[in-house]
């Protein structure tokens, strides 16, 4: 190419993220995703959780820690000594605040993608997975909410197959938008199971 041709061409048009839909709000920076190896394929529009599930996940490692770090204080303090229980105390909630962290790297490698014929689901932190789901192969489809996703208006959404080892599941999911998906999935498991 020329420098005369190269000075008409604007440039590569800039790429929209795919890991987000186009009219959704950019994740806060605690919940970007890092780029995932082989996945070059901008056509796919991958999905995210919502960034209440990363509050979810606080509270509940919170919930767990304070109580737990309380009585591992108390129980050294008396059995030890008062600087044997601070010890203790303030080392569950450093493991506490590190599990947190470790809590939102996971959440921040949760993504889904509707396709055609299938949805993609990827996950993982140490160890990442991508799952495929054939619509056609979805049995049935369940919408879960545990005490502290209900008081933040999420759910999650579980896709069960003929595989056992199938562990398909979206979090994090809006009340709403998960009881939507639900149906849209159930509809077009029907229809590529009756071969419509």
């Amino acid at each position: 190419m020329t420098d005369v041709e190269r000075a008409g061409d604007p440039g590569p048009a800039p790429r929209r993220s795919p890991l987000r839909a186009p009219d959704s709000p950019a994740a806060p920076p605690e919940l970007a995703e890092p780029a995932l190896a082989g996945q070059g394929n901008p056509s796919v529009q991958w999905q995210r959780p919502s960034p209440r599930l990363l509050r979810a996940r606080r509270l509940e490692v919170a919930l767990v820690t304070g109580p737990v770090a309380l009585v591992g204080g108390l129980i050294a303090g008396f059995a030890g000594s008062l600087v044997l229980g601070l010890g203790v105390g303030l080392g569950l909630v450093v493991a506490g605040l590190l599990c947190e962290r470790f809590l939102a790297r996971r959440v921040a490698a949760w993504g889904y993608a509707e396709r055609n014929d299938d949805l993609m689901v990827r996950r993982g932190v140490l160890i990442r997975r991508q799952s495929v789901i054939p619509y056609g192969r979805m049995q049935f489809i369940d919408v879960t909410a545990g005490p502290v996703e209900r008081s933040l208006g999420l759910a999650t959404l579980r896709m069960h197959t003929a595989a056992a080892a199938s562990d398909a599941r979206i979090p994090g999911l809006d009340r709403a938008a998960a009881a939507k998906l639900r149906d849209q999935l159930a509809s077009l498991g029907e229809a590529r199971a009756t071969g419509l």
